[in-house]
């Protein structure tokens, strides 16, 4: 009888392929609905709804194609890409801004801090280390199920420090290695899926919004936040800041995930020895550390420590990051043919810089300064602890409404952080609570963030399931960065 060990292929063994093109989601509403929709929105602000007496007429013109912008993201008559360049277009030829200061946000170094990361994320994957470690961890933890739910979560952490695609940790690495664990113990979609399928899957994808959340390169929107926080608040939100902020309660989020998965969807199958046997024999095929595998590691243990100690030698975070993507074509494990044809990043560059531009140019007009005046005037009589609490709250369960964490953070960060602010908040407590709250957000539902959609397409975890899990995960995130998080940051001077 075949070893089911030898039988499963884990696909796709890490290589040198190039990376697929990205591919865009389906439209939610018909092209021309959205476009409907948009006209409407556009008129709306324009002649209907009052404009502020400190807000001109250029700067409430350009509130109009944000909003727009915004909501072709959430429509998606077209890719994303194609929205924001439409949306710079129509700056320049609103003549709200001149075409040289619509386009500086392609010069904004958080927008290189995320090309500069996904470049990482290709040499990481090309060398093979990233399923090296998840085999390594396999083998080591993965006895049991609970184990096994442990080592995925662990390795997705470990990766996030670097690679900031989260579709590529979990698609290009996680998954496949999931499916077929569960194929080893008979776990199918269907009848057999609560063998260890489902499982697998929804413990894999509460990690990942763990692992989006601890930290900046967690995942590609996170520097939108970042950027706005320096931009409107003076608030630096830094590699090793952000770091600094989420450890400790991200520590015990992270031991409490894949057992709080366990006690509500528990596996059928509770020992897997055949998993860590998988884990061993992947190695075996991987072989001993390659030299590329060495240098991958030496160049971003390099970054991650030059990152870590900014305050000593004052380097910039981008100027790091472009020095470690430097390294790495200079130990050729990464070649000027694989940053070409890194498609995701490039797609990213595209529509990031437009919205990093857009969201300064709302705060230059005064708009967000107008927002606040005007919500203040409805809280007046709230502390701002008080109010806080009820804020975060809303911006948490309002991601039931979105599909992208992105979308979430431009639409939503910047109004909300600037509402807090005005009430007295602490400004680096607002602008974290709401940065880590928009990534633990996405655990409602199987859409919330880019990995959803992966993972629940294997069809081992029903749609109620799913949001039920995701409903009681997201009681244990309040819980945790509600009690633990707050004293932690109290201990940090945030408030």
């Amino acid at each position: 009888m075949a070893n089911p060990v030898e039988s499963l292929a884990v696909e796709p063994r890490a290589g040198a392929a190039p990376p697929p093109p990205p591919v865009s989601d389906p439209p939610a509403v018909p092209p021309l609905v959205s476009l409907g929709v948009l006209v409407l929105v556009a008129l709306l602000i324009l002649y209907v709804v009052p404009r502020p007496e400190a807000v001109t007429v250029q700067g409430w013109r350009m509130l109009a194609i944000f909003v727009c912008t915004v909501l072709a993201l959430m429509l998606r008559p077209v890719p994303s890409g194609a929205a924001v360049l439409t949306g710079v277009l129509v700056i320049m030829l609103t003549r709200v801004l001149t075409p040289a200061q619509a386009l500086a946000g392609y010069g904004n170094t958080t927008v290189w801090l995320v090309i500069a990361a996904f470049l990482f994320s290709r040499a990481v994957i090309n060398s093979g280390l990233s399923q090296r470690l998840a085999f390594w961890l396999i083998r080591t933890i993965g006895h049991t199920s609970l184990g096994l739910g442990y080592s995925l979560v662990a390795c997705d952490v470990a990766m996030a420090t670097v690679v900031p695609g989260n579709s590529s940790r979990i698609g290009g690495v996680l998954m496949p290695i999931s499916r077929s664990l569960s194929g080893i113990y008979g776990s199918t979609p269907g009848p057999t899926s609560k063998k260890l399928g489902s499982y697998l899957m929804l413990t894999l994808y509460m990690g990942d919004t763990l692992a989006c959340a601890m930290y900046l390169t967690g995942q590609a929107s996170n520097p939108i936040a970042a950027g706005i926080a320096l931009q409107a608040f003076g608030v630096s939100m830094s590699w090793s800041r952000w770091l600094l902020v989420t450890i400790v309660p991200a520590l015990v989020t992270f031991a409490a995930i894949p057992w709080i998965v366990y006690k509500f969807n528990p596996p059928e199958v509770r020992h897997t020895p055949e998993a860590a046997a998988m884990g061993r024999a992947e190695l075996a095929a991987l072989g001993s550390i390659t030299v590329a595998e060495i240098k991958v590691i030496t160049v971003l243990l390099l970054v991650v420590a030059l990152w870590a100690t900014a305050s000593v030698h004052g380097l910039a975070t981008v100027t790091v990051a472009l020095l470690g993507v430097v390294g790495l074509l200079a130990t050729r494990t990464l070649l000027w043919s694989d940053i070409i044809r890194e498609h995701t990043a490039w797609d990213v560059f595209l529509w990031f810089g437009g919205v990093i531009r857009m969201g300064e140019a709302i705060n230059e007009f005064g708009i967000t300064t107008a927002f606040a005046d005007s919500a203040s005037l409805v809280f007046g009589g709230w502390t701002w602890p008080t109010l806080m609490a009820a804020i975060v709250v809303l911006y948490f369960y309002v991601h039931y409404f979105f599909a992208s964490v992105t979308t979430h953070i431009v639409s939503m960060f910047l109004p909300f952080a600037s509402l807090l602010v005005a009430a007295g908040a602490p400004a680096a407590l607002a602008v974290f609570s709401l940065a880590i709250s928009a990534n633990l957000s996405a655990c409602l539902t199987h859409y919330g963030t880019t990995p959803g959609p992966i993972l629940y397409s294997t069809g081992y975890v029903t749609t109620g399931r799913w949001w039920k899990v995701g409903f009681l995960m997201s009681l244990a995130y309040m819980l945790i960065w509600g009690t633990v998080g707050l004293a932690w940051w109290k201990v940090l001077g945030m408030w």
